[in-house]
């Protein structure tokens, strides 16, 4: 998968720094609270170049990366899938199930990060709290690695890291939350439809 497949490369980030390490309590708590988002994302990816764009969540379950031009690759997922549309492909786009993904560790209606074998790692360096986990019951799903800092909680950035030992770096811009966003941004098989008619 596009965004399961890069290595992991340090990226600093400008941020206040935090009292102390964030509890896996306040965080689900936060994540749960956290129904709709939209904002800026940087992705450092495999041959070490940085893509950009935007990015929409609408919990559960949905989120869209939109990559700025010259890359107009498209992510969706939604209704329980996760669609990776590439503009040089004439076959639709590639498919898998959301649930085979550790993006659906988030993107859960309750997220509980203190589910018992949930949460393989929890630090702090001084400044973020990063939690790595992953689906206890699927672990060779691979596992997400959540960056977090405080004052209020935010998630700053995720590395997703596969079973092949693959990783790939999202770091997140300033986020809107509590916006309303359109449930068609979701829809793969209307972002199909549409791309079929341009062709």
């Amino acid at each position: 998968m596009r965004f399961l497949a890069a290595p992991v490369l340090v990226m600093a980030m400008a941020v206040p720094a935090a009292a102390e390490k964030l509890s896996l309590s306040a965080l689900s708590q936060y994540l749960n609270g956290l129904r709709t988002a939209t904002g800026a994302f940087t992705q450092i990816n495999g041959d070490g170049s940085i893509s950009t764009g935007t990015i929409y969540i609408s919990r559960p379950g949905n989120i869209r990366f939109e990559y700025a031009p010259p890359d107009s690759t498209l992510v969706l997922a939604g209704a329980g899938s996760v669609a990776i549309f590439d503009p040089k492909s004439n076959t639709g786009p590639e498919t898998y199930p959301l649930s085979r993904t550790p993006l659906s560790i988030i993107l859960a209606d309750q997220v509980n990060l203190e589910r018992a074998r949930m949460v393989r790692g929890h630090s702090y360096d001084g400044t973020a709290t990063t939690v790595m986990a992953q689906d206890p019951d699927n672990p060779e799903l691979g596992n997400i690695q959540l960056v977090f800092t405080d004052n209020p909680i935010q998630l700053r950035q995720w590395i997703i890291n596969d079973d092949a030992g693959n990783s790939t770096t999202v770091v997140l811009g300033e986020m809107r939350t509590g916006t309303s966003i359109a449930a068609r941004l979701f829809d793969i098989q209307r972002e199909a439809d549409r791309r079929a008619r341009d062709r």
